[in-house]
């Protein structure tokens, strides 16, 4: 097991589901991690302090004071080599997406410089609710890691998703972190990712751009720092933020502006990744000020961008692993691989707009894996999150071919 000798904060809020966690405290003792663990004061509804305190052998901490000595959130969040909060309610989850912070548990989370960890548990509807996906997006945005629910039977007496990760799985999840982390060959590798659009001004007010979120690209870039990796994350304009603090994330507008930052940064590059969405052309000129509404047309001289992925391709060197994408719609594959051996590319990933949940703005993705030893993979339709783990993989495979 990989957590022997982690340091584990097991943060309990108010859930049903708190009443599996004196069996989860237990299971990552027997596996060697030394655990604490901090409650909300809703959690000690479903679940008793004494015996969390007993089974992790350590005191149990729900108050920022406690009338005698202050509970020091900061040293708590530099502590600890993982915090998993299990379960992770619908009130907790909006609190920590929001930044709020009314108990200890959230002062831990927002002092903690440790990779975090949130294992939800509500009712099917709370679940599927709109701001409940929001605030998941949210938190994914900042580098947590969103430990999927599972489909069975819930408090309300419905069957359906919501339902806690099994102590088992919990387990599972983080052990499986740390050994990818400890023995990926992406370790200490510095990875360039760009991602999400470039806008290209036509005046002060308006623009040309693109649809893209950056989502797909973010989640490589977090799924990479999960392997040990640092990123160098030159991303487009998006509202999306990144506080991993294995991603340096560079923010640009251009397509210029993307071009000289992905220059600079893949100097020292071990692997580069293109997954933005960048224009292939911009105006010839700017308007200086608002351009008025004259005629019945307006016409734009455009100008093609520099072509990073080509570029890069020439400027590579040996030990250096390019990875592009491509986005096609008619002879997708040959299309795509005439791409990779045109611009020197190791790697292509093909992106679908043609399958519904896939394309731009989506939380899920379908893509097909090609590289220049003649791999082609079809991956079926998967949240970003995965897709990009299925991507990290096989550059590691590349990596240490």
């Amino acid at each position: 097991m990989q957590l022997a000798g982690k340091k584990i904060i097991l943060a309990v809020t108010g859930s049903i589901a708190a009443y599996k966690t004196p069996h989860l405290v237990r299971l990552l003792v027997k596996a060697g991690a030394e655990v604490r663990v901090l409650t909300t004061p809703a959690a000690e509804d479903f679940v008793s302090p004494l015996a969390l305190a007993t089974v992790s052998k350590h005191p149990v901490y729900s108050n920022v004071a406690d009338g005698t000595a202050w509970n020091n959130h900061v040293e708590m969040g530099r502590w600890a080599d993982a915090m998993l909060i299990a379960p992770c309610s619908a009130n907790t989850l909006a609190k920590m997406a929001n930044g709020l912070c009314d108990n200890l548990v959230c002062a831990v989370y927002l002092s903690a410089i440790c990779p975090v960890f949130v294992a939800p548990a509500m009712d099917e509807d709370m679940w599927l609710h709109a701001s409940t996906k929001n605030n998941l997006d949210k938190l994914r945005s900042y580098g947590n890691y969103i430990i999927p629910v599972a489909h069975g039977e819930l408090a309300s007496g419905l069957v359906g998703e919501g339902r806690m990760a099994e102590p088992e799985d919990l387990v599972s999840y983080l052990d499986s972190y740390f050994q990818k982390k400890n023995n990926s060959p992406l370790k200490g590798q510095k990875v360039l990712v760009t991602a999400g659009p470039t806008y290209e001004r036509i005046d002060p007010v308006r623009f040309i751009g693109n649809f893209s979120s950056g989502k797909m690209g973010i989640a490589l870039a977090e799924a990479l720092a999960a392997q040990g990796a640092f990123v160098h994350l030159v991303l487009g304009p998006t509202h999306l933020q990144v506080l991993n603090k294995n991603i340096t994330t560079i923010r640009v507008e251009s397509a210029e502006d993307m071009y000289n930052a992905s220059l600079r940064a893949f100097q020292d590059a071990d692997i580069a990744i293109l997954s933005a969405a960048v224009a292939d052309y911009r105006p010839a000129e700017t308007a200086p000020e608002k351009i008025k509404k004259r005629g019945d047309t307006l016409d734009i001289s455009l100008v093609k961008n520099k072509d990073i992925l080509a570029t890069l391709g020439t400027l590579k060197k040996d030990g250096q692993l390019l990875v592009g994408f491509a986005l096609e719609t008619t002879d997708e594959l040959h299309h795509a691989t005439d791409k990779m051996n045109r611009k020197n590319a190791d790697m292509i990933v093909l992106n679908s707009l043609k399958d519904a949940g896939a394309g731009f703005g989506h939380d899920t993705n379908k893509v097909t894996l090609i590289d220049k030893t003649g791999y082609k993979a079809e991956l079926p339709l998967m949240t970003k999150q995965q897709v990009a783990e299925a991507i990290v993989n096989h550059i590691s495979l590349l990596k240490n071919a």
